[in-house]
C-alpha cells in the first residue's frame, strides 16, 4: 500500500492546525471536544478585544482632537512604567502568596540590566516607532503601515543568520510589498498619506524584526523567563525615556497640558498601560491554547476586523484599491505563515532532509 499521499495528506493537515501528531492525539484525549473547543474560543476572543482595545485607546490618548496631547514619548514611558510595576507587584503577590499566581520572583539585578540593555534599546525603538506610526496615520491604514515585518524577518534571518528562504516564501514576501506600496499609493490618492507615519511603521516594522533576533540571545541572561525579560525591558525603557522626554520638551508640554490633573486622562493612561501588559499575556495564553501558527492566523483575522472597524467607527470612505490592498498585505502574510508552518512540519516528519531544507527555518 501507498502511504506517501497520506503522509503529505497529514503534514498538510498539521500544518494547517499548527500541531505535532503528539500533542494532537494527546490534546484530544485530555479534555471533551467541545470544552475544548469553548476555551480556545473565549482565549482567541480575549485576545481580539484586548489587541483592538488598545490600538483604539493609544489613538485616543496619542492623536485625540479632546486631549491634544503631543507628547508621544510621556505616553509610551508611562505604559512601560505601568508594566514594570504590575511585574514587580505580581512577583510579590507569587512570593508572599504561594499558589495564588504563578509568577517568577523579580529582582533588580544591574548586572541583568545591563546585559538586557542592547535588546531593551531596540524594545524602545520598536514601541516608540509603533505609536508614532499610530499617532500620524489613521487606524484604518495602521496595519499596511506597519506590514513589513515579515519582509525584513526574511531579509535579516539572510543578513544576520545566514539563512535561506524559499521560493514560495518569498513569492508571499511580493504579495506583501506589493499590498504595502499600492496602500501608500491609494492613501495618496485620498489625500490621506502621512509620510512621517509611514516612515515610522517601517521602522516599527524593523525593530519588530530585530527584537525577535535579539530576545532569543538575551533569554538565557533572564534564566529564559519571558516575564523576567519584560520587567528589565520596561525598567530600562523607563530610565531612557526620561532624558529623551527632556531634550525632546515634552515635560514642559505636558506642565502646560490642560487635562494633566483630569481623573479620566489618568485613568485612560492606566488602561493603556494595563492593556500594554495584557497583550503579551494573552498572547502568550492564545499560543498555549492554540499553536504559534494558529496565532499568527488569529493575528491576521484580528488585523482585518481592527481595519473594517477603524473605518466604521471614523465613518471613512475607501476606494476598491485601498480595500484590494489591505487584502494583499493580510493574505501575503497569512500565506507566508502557512508556508512556513508547512516547512518547518515537512522537515520535523524527515529528518534526513534537514540539511536541506534550512529555508525551512527563519526568524
Amino acid at each position: 500500500m501507498n502511504r506517501a499521499p497520506l503522509k503529505r495528506s497529514r503534514i498538510l493537515r498539521m500544518a494547517l492546525t499548527g500541531a505535532s501528531a503528539v500533542s494532537e492525539e494527546a490534546g484530544s484525549g485530555n479534555k471533551p471536544f467541545l470544552l475544548r473547543a469553548l476555551q480556545i474560543a473565549l482565549v482567541v476572543s480575549l485576545y481580539w478585544v484586548t489587541s483592538i482595545s488598545m490600538v483604539f485607546l493609544n489613538k485616543y490618548l496619542l492623536d485625540s482632537p479632546s486631549l491634544q496631547l503631543d507628547t508621544p514619548i510621556f505616553v509610551t514611558f508611562y505604559q512601560c512604567l505601568v508594566t514594570s510595576l504590575l511585574c514587580k507587584g505580581l512577583s510579590t503577590l507569587a512570593t508572599c502568596c504561594p499558589g495564588t499566581v504563578d509568577f517568577p520572583s523579580l529582582n533588580l539585578d544591574l548586572k541583568v540590566a545591563r546585559s538586557v540593555l542592547p535588546l531593551s534599546v531596540v524594545f524602545i525603538g520598536m514601541i516608540t516607532f509603533n505609536n508614532l506610526c499610530l499617532k500620524y496615520v489613521g487606524v484604518a491604514f495602521y496595519n499596511v503601515g506597519r506590514s513589513l515585518t515579515t519582509v525584513f524577518n526574511v531579509l535579516l534571518s539572510y543578513l544576520l543568520l545566514k539563512q535561506t528562504t524559499s521560493f514560495y516564501a518569498l513569492l508571499t514576501c511580493g504579495v506583501i510589498i506589493g499590498g504595502f506600496w499600492l496602500g501608500i499609493d491609494q492613501e495618496g490618492a485620498e489625500g490621506t498619506l502621512s509620510l512621517t507615519g509611514t516612515i515610522f511603521g517601517v521602522l516599527a516594522s524593523l525593530c519588530v524584526s530585530l527584537n525577535a533576533i535579539y530576545t532569543k540571545k538575551v533569554l538565557p541572561a533572564v534564566d529564559h523567563s519571558i516575564w523576567r525579560l519584560t520587567f528589565y525591558n520596561n525598567v530600562n525603557a523607563c530610565v531612557l525615556f526620561l532624558p529623551l522626554m527632556v531634550v525632546l520638551g515634552e515635560l514642559r508640554a505636558l506642565l502646560a497640558f490642560a487635562h494633566l490633573n483630569s481623573a479620566h486622562f489618568w485613568a485612560m493612561m492606566t488602561l493603556g498601560g494595563l492593556f500594554g501588559f495584557a497583550i503579551g499575556y494573552v498572547t502568550g495564553l492564545q499560543i498555549k491554547f492554540t499553536s504559534p501558527l494558529t496565532h499568527n492566523v488569529s493575528g491576521t483575522a484580528k488585523a482585518c476586523a481592527q481595519t473594517v472597524l477603524a473605518v466604521l467607527y471614523y465613518e471613512e470612505i475607501k476606494s476598491f484599491l485601498w480595500w484590494a490592498s489591505n487584502l494583499m498585505v493580510l493574505g501575503g502574510s497569512s500565506a507566508y505563515t502557512w508556508v512556513r508552518g508547512w516547512e518547518m512540519q515537512k522537515t520535523q516528519e524527515d529528518p534526513s532532509s534537514r540539511d536541506g531544507e534550512k529555508s525551512a527555518i527563519g526568524v
